[in-house]
């Protein structure tokens, strides 16, 4: 059964100061079965995280249509979903590995994976538990559990949003370069985590350069060039 697919998607941006429209992503259509692995190559700038935001609705889509077959919702457009069903959605049906970290103010490492399962209804004594577990797999040390993220590395905030998307064990994952600033010993934890959570029967799209990191995990390879899938 598919769980997303995705129709003649197209992204443009235009820039006022320069009068000019940037054309991102062209008529890309893809299907994604329930516990399949799609993985997105290509060069940076590409359009690969493009197609990534429109899916989880960061960006607004120029044209097309996005069908995911929602737990709670059944077949839905994500292009026309309401905000409301978008935030369920974000919160209880799919997860979102980003490169770069985005914690609201005055919240430790681990409340922010915490705060992952706290909005999706679990307790706190579950939460803290959970949150402690990931934090340990990824091998984000203790000292760093109650400080605040914004002092992290880039490696550290990394491993800090896998742990925040990875503890809730989302049926639908993005994954946008999620081994960008990782050591290789990390590399193999994260690798370990999507095939254990793959054959859980999540599915999953990921964005990469490491091609390495992609053997064995990925049951389809798309490529982008110029804003168009090979």
């Amino acid at each position: 059964m598919e769980i997303l697919s995705i129709q003649n998607l197209s992204k443009e941006f235009y820039l006022h100061n320069a009068d000019k429209h940037i054309h991102s992503c062209q008529d890309i259509s893809l299907d994604l079965r329930e516990g399949e692995f799609v993985g997105i190559v290509g060069l940076s700038g590409a359009g690969k995280s493009t197609i990534l935001k429109c899916i989880h609705r960061t960006y607004l889509t120029t044209r097309g249509h996005i069908y995911y077959n929602s737990v709670a919702f059944g077949r839905i457009d994500l292009t026309t979903a309401s905000e409301r069903e978008i935030l369920y959605l974000r919160k209880n049906e799919i997860g979102y590995v980003s490169q770069f970290l985005h914690v609201m103010p005055r919240t430790t490492a681990k409340e922010h994976v915490m705060n992952a399962l706290l909005e999706s209804g679990s307790g706190i004594q579950e939460a803290q538990e959970k949150a402690e577990d990931m934090l340990r797999y990824f091998r984000l040390p203790e000292n760093l559990w109650d400080i605040y993220p914004n002092t992290f590395s880039g490696g550290e905030r990394l491993r800090l949003n896998l742990a925040h998307t990875m503890v809730k064990q989302p049926r639908f994952m993005l994954l946008d370069e999620p081994t960008a600033s990782l050591d290789n010993k990390t590399k193999v934890l994260v690798k370990d985590m999507l095939i254990r959570l793959k054959k859980k029967g999540k599915s999953m799209i990921g964005i990469f350069h490491d091609l390495e990191f992609m053997d064995g995990l990925c049951d389809k390879v798309f490529n982008i060039s110029e804003g168009t899938l090979v």
